[in-house]
């Protein structure tokens, strides 16, 4: 018995081999061996696709650049000013390429017109795009004058345009303006006799690209583009057109019923008035 149990001694002396926290420590020993290069290549793994991502967002980044200036030129533009307006490191030509594959197949094109590069719409969609536009006549002094004394002093009368341009507003002068649809009859002044005030139009604020009548160029504006005479008296001022409101109280609106009837009949009116001069 007792050379049994040396014996089961004898191999009992063989267990630490297969000791499971041995075993377990060991192959923490040999994980923690591995983890230095395999954490190092990931690392290496991670700055790569970091670079390649920042590279992808650059390029598109040069791109919408390159984008907004073709698009906001006036004229086409040669790749020495593109140059000039992106980064040293961006390659122009390789961009240019892109950007006119991108637009091969929409409704606009991206195209090399004599060494320069532009902007231009399909040739298919041609018949899409053809509009025929009536440009207007080119207005004469006098109903620059008048359209100028009507948008900055509406609603007023055609007493007080002539009282304040110093002549007699011919019915052709109106007439031209009405066509436009940059004047309209807007009410009838509470006074005697009831006149007619004029104002303009939406039209008027379209053509011009004007907000709103109060968008108009005040005095300092006028002075600065030569417009207004340097030696204007002291006392002179411009009125403000968005100051409607006392004014709107003294008239009363014409619907638009009226208003077209009173149109109908100023435009077969004879003109009394004989001619204008400037």
């Amino acid at each position: 018995m007792r050379d049994d149990e040396s014996g089961e001694g004898g191999s009992g002396e063989d267990k630490p081999d297969s000791d499971p926290i041995s075993d377990a420590i060991a192959a923490l020993r040999e994980q923690a061996s591995r983890q230095g290069p395999a954490s190092a290549l990931e690392d290496e793994e991670a700055a790569k696709a970091l670079g390649v991502r920042l590279a992808v967002d650059t390029e598109k980044q040069y791109l919408r650049v390159l984008e907004a200036l073709l698009f906001a030129a006036s004229e086409p533009l040669d790749e020495e000013t593109l140059i000039g307006r992106l980064p040293l490191e961006a390659n122009i030509p390789l961009l240019l390429k892109t950007l006119e594959a991108d637009y091969a197949e929409r409704g606009v094109r991206l195209v090399e017109v004599g060494g320069r590069w532009r902007f231009e719409t399909a040739p298919d969609l041609a018949g899409a795009l053809e509009e025929v536009r009536q440009e207007p006549r080119k207005l004469s002094q006098a109903a620059l004058e008048t359209l100028s004394i009507i948008a900055y002093h509406q609603p007023v009368t055609r007493a007080e345009i002539e009282e304040i341009r110093g002549v007699a507003v011919s019915k052709g002068t109106l007439d031209l303006l009405f066509e436009l649809r940059w004047v309209r009859p807007r009410g009838r002044r509470r006074s005697p006799g009831r006149p007619v005030t004029y104002g303009t139009t939406p039209q008027f604020l379209e053509y011009f690209g004007l907000p709103s009548v109060g968008d108009l160029p005040g005095q300092s504006d006028l002075k600065a583009a030569g417009l207004l005479d340097a030696r204007i008296p002291a006392d002179f001022q411009i009125p403000d057109p968005s100051r409607t409101e006392e004014l709107t109280l003294q008239e009363d609106p014409m619907d638009e019923e009226e208003a077209h009837a009173f149109h109908i009949d100023f435009m077969e009116s004879d003109d009394d008035n004989g001619g204008e001069t400037s």
